[in-house]
């Protein structure tokens, strides 16, 4: 019987791996011959309880209303009705055309409509380590819950979750769309994923267009491609890349003349990490609860202590507030530079508008490094503020998850004892926050960074074991 299980399991696996049209999903990295994936193919979606899958279901619209008011934290401290160093901090790095685009009131209440979470479970609860607005991963966990459904299997979000609610998403920005999805050359990796994407919101009767931004057209009436009226904008590209993306000028002027509607927002202050040291400063936790309510609570439990690597001089009377070593309160940031491995339970990270501020490339975790880099990476850090900030947070471990993968050589199911990061894909209508589907991601247990590399395994999320 178990000869049958492992059998149908193996053959599940090669179906999956023939699927994959080359290159889907990014540059090929170094695999078995057979294996057409970069990642290890599970034979089963990751499973999720009924008490987690009511946690990301809820986690949705606490995170908009956390982007709500951190919308409004940034504009009251603009307006001088908050402290005016909140705007200061935001708008660190960027040059003044961005943030002259965020400022704009006819933009005021706009906020991203993808939202996804960097959840880390941990042994007692979860843990959100950052958030991104401008997410990788929308047509990859797309073609992976339409592939695991096809196996029969209950893929939370449903078959086509990802593309109808984005389809939904976008019908809220404007009810009859004319979508383009823009991918930058700086983006290339996510190209193939987003074409992937295109086809499928077409294949539900929604006509889509994937250009790169110098296949738009541009005239005083507003944009176009192919001849066809773009009203909506889906922005694949950073921010801090607006130099090096063709036509972007033309696209900015035309979002402020109101001839296209381009989401993610182009409010840079709402793509700062840095949003979780400001949600966590003590001298707003008054504005946080007030404008948070019950999701206050909530997210207080979520997100990390995380602090702004701030070169400045404290004051002799004050200290660093929320951190502190062997009881003693931090004066100084180097302060830190005396301290053990084992007292370094702190990842260092990019803040936002940074070409390093994503796919892992930044991090730095404290009990990773030896003394001297350690030291290195903290005054470099440092040194870099105010034009590039970087974050202290405290690193929460994921607890320790078991998971199969196909092992090509050997053709056999595998066990794999490894770390997790779930990513939930929100799309937002109509004020709430839907739930379109969640990848997860398992690396090897002795990584710390977790993202998709070769040896790691990624799946959807499915309803699973029952609790208890």
């Amino acid at each position: 019987m178990e000869s049958n299980v492992a059998t149908i399991e193996v053959e599940r696996c090669l179906r999956l791996n023939e699927r994959v049209a080359l290159p889907l999903f990014g540059p090929k990295r170094e695999a078995h011959p057979q294996q057409r994936t970069p990642w290890r193919i599970a034979p089963e979606p990751f499973p999720l309880s009924e008490e987690e899958e009511k946690f990301f279901l809820r986690l949705g619209d606490d995170l908009l209303a956390f982007y709500r008011a951190s919308n409004k934290l940034y504009q009251e401290s603009v307006k001088n009705r908050l402290p005016g160093w909140i705007a200061e901090y935001l708008d660190f790095g960027k040059p003044p055309e961005v943030i002259d685009y965020g400022r704009m009131n006819r933009f005021k209440n706009d906020l991203p409509s993808v939202i996804r979470p960097d959840v880390l479970p941990l042994g007692n609860g979860f843990a959100v380590s950052e958030l991104d607005s401008v997410p990788g991963g929308i047509g990859f966990t797309a073609w992976l819950g339409k592939q695991y459904s096809r196996e029969g299997f209950d893929v939370l979000g449903g078959a086509n979750g990802m593309a109808e609610n984005f389809i939904a998403m976008v019908s809220a920005l404007n009810p009859n769309p004319g979508l383009a999805i823009v991918v930058s050359r700086e983006a290339d990796d996510y190209w193939d994923e987003m074409v992937f994407l295109g086809e499928e919101l077409n294949s539900l009767g929604f006509p889509t267009r994937v250009a790169r931004p110098e296949q738009i057209d541009f005239s005083e009436k507003g944009l176009s491609v192919d001849g066809k009226e773009i009203s909506v904008l889906y922005r694949f590209f950073e921010l801090f890349d607006l130099k090096n993306v063709p036509k972007s000028e033309l696209f900015l002027y035309s979002a402020k003349k109101e001839r296209v509607r381009i989401t993610p927002p182009l409010k840079a202050f709402l793509e700062e990490k840095m949003l979780f040291a400001l949600f966590h400063h003590p001298r707003l936790r008054s504005f946080w609860q007030s404008e948070l309510g019950d999701s206050y609570d909530f997210l207080a439990k979520l997100l990390p202590p995380t602090w702004i690597l701030d070169d400045r001089e404290v004051p002799p009377h004050a200290v660093i507030p929320g951190i502190e070593l062997g009881g003693r309160p931090l004066h100084h940031w180097l302060d830190l530079l005396d301290t053990k491995k084992r007292e370094r339970d702190y990842v260092i990270k990019a803040s936002g508008f940074s070409d390093i501020a994503w796919g892992s490339r930044s991090l730095a975790f404290g009990k990773d490094l030896s003394n001297e880099d350690w030291e290195e990476s903290l005054k470099k850090s440092l040194a870099s503020f105010p034009k590039n900030p970087f974050l202290l947070q405290e690193h929460r471990k994921p607890k320790r998850t078991k998971a199969r993968y196909l092992d090509f050589s050997h053709l056999a199911i595998e066990e794999m004892e490894g770390r997790t990061r779930l990513c939930p894909y929100y799309f937002v209508q109509n004020g709430k926050a839907v739930l379109g589907g969640i990848l997860a991601t398992i690396c090897p247990a002795d990584k710390l960074a977790i993202h998709g590399m070769s040896d790691a395994i990624m799946a959807p999320c499915c309803r699973g074991q029952e609790d208890g």
